[in-house]
């Protein structure tokens, strides 16, 4: 196991079967592909089959929020390329294998909770995948529940938001399983997704995951800041299927930048790019039951 500092933040990565790239620019203080049996969709929240293409709002809502309309995301594959087992070493992936010109946003922690942020998503409908921890949603739970109507998918984050690969066992599996316990109780779903904090992770974290629940590990290939992006890649653009990180963050860490604004900035860059934004879980084939 090799360790890795970021700017600000410690990584973690592993060799042989799944191999994690370097992160950049990973979760603030403030909050491989796994391959295995082919089973059934994965549930939208309301417990359908997601199989409809993300959708995209009108011409004129874009403009409402000056933006320029991204390209429609393509039909979701029917085969599945991440397919998670019930049982095993959890994998780790840190983007989608795909053909298709698509990216996906996954936005970490829950601290801000900007409901001009809900009414853009509703406006826009670019589909997101939340890793939330709970010490940042406490204090109101019922923020979520209108992103989640949207199609929206809650994963797990932790309890706290602690440095996995600094704890035992013991104290990971509480984290994982505290967080797991409490997201499925107040969002009627199993988490089915694990984001460590800060992109940290050991084989013990592997084992607390598998056992509290979630069937993978997520990274990312990007991450938003305030107006850049951070790359990975060395030619610093998108590519197909790549995974991308953001927060629910307000003025107070962004300098002044509401997370609207951080948002559609994270848009502009996809559209530069010419991507359209896939929902994360529509290309991921859970386990049977």
């Amino acid at each position: 196991m090799k360790q890795h500092r970021g700017p600000g933040r410690l990584c973690r990565s592993v060799t042989g079967a799944v191999a994690v790239a370097l992160a950049v620019g990973g979760c603030g203080t403030g909050g491989g592909t796994g391959h295995a049996a082919r089973t059934s969709r994965p549930a939208a929240p309301d417990g359908t089959s997601s199989t409809a293409p993300a959708s995209s709002g009108s011409v004129a809502a874009w403009r409402k929020w000056g933006l320029t309309q991204l390209p429609a995301a393509p039909r979701p594959p029917a085969d599945k390329p991440v397919r998670l087992s019930a049982t095993g070493t959890v994998p780790v992936f840190t983007h989608i294998p795909t053909a298709q010109k698509v990216v996906f946003i996954t936005v970490d922690d829950g601290q801000e909770k900007d409901p001009e942020f809900v009414r853009m998503l509703r406006d826009l409908k670019v589909p997101i995948t939340m890793f939330l921890m709970n010490d940042a949603i406490k204090s109101d739970y019922t923020y979520f529940k209108p992103l989640q109507a949207l199609g929206d998918h809650i994963q797990n984050h932790t309890l706290h938001h602690p440095v996995m690969s600094t704890l035992p066992l013991a104290r990971q599996k509480e984290e994982v399983c505290g967080d797991q316990k409490i997201l499925t109780r107040e969002y009627g779903t199993a988490p089915l997704l694990f984001r460590p904090p800060y992109g940290a992770y050991d084989t013990d974290t592997r084992i607390a995951v598998g056992e509290c629940g979630p069937r993978a590990i997520v990274w990312w290939r990007e991450s938003m800041q305030i107006r850049n992006m951070q790359y990975q890649s060395a030619d610093k653009k998108l590519h197909p299927g790549d995974i991308i990180l953001a927060h629910f963050r307000g003025p107070s860490e962004l300098k002044g930048t509401t997370m609207t604004h951080m948002f559609a900035n994270l848009l502009r860059h996809i559209r530069e790019q010419g991507f359209a934004v896939a929902r994360l879980e529509d290309y991921i084939q859970p386990p049977a039951g």
